[in-house]
């Protein structure tokens, strides 16, 4: 088998994830980017081990693992995005960046506020 191919293959999976993550701005599509640059490594793991023919298929194992920790984190990441996106209205990073510097803003408005309070009585 010549590495090439998958290697190639690989490599545009990796290429595509990327351009999810940095372009997307719903939180589900750039964890499903993620996975899709998961997945490149995972071949690239299997495909490696074919080609060196390693006797302890330290690559298949390896995958194993990358799919154990892909499994994990894609559940806890999408539970985290659904409790946002029920609390918030919305799964979109950009809104989410912008409403935690406006919660940290009212939090110190607040703060500053009741130090005017005690003041005052």
């Amino acid at each position: 088998m010549h590495l090439a191919y998958p290697a190639v293959l690989a490599a545009l999976l990796f290429c595509v994830g990327l351009y999810g993550v940095l372009a997307r701005r719903n939180a589900i599509l750039v964890l499903m980017s993620v996975e899709l640059m998961l997945n490149a490594v995972n071949l690239n793991l299997v495909a490696f081990d074919v080609w060196l023919r390693d006797a302890l298929h330290a690559g298949q194992a390896l995958t194993l693992f990358t799919i154990a920790i892909a499994a994990a984190e894609i559940g806890i990441g999408l539970a985290i995005v659904l409790m946002v996106h029920r609390n918030r209205g919305t799964a979109d990073v950009d809104r989410l960046r912008d409403t935690a510097e406006t919660a940290e803003d009212d939090t110190d408005a607040t703060a500053e506020s009741d130090e005017k309070a005690e003041a005052a009585a």
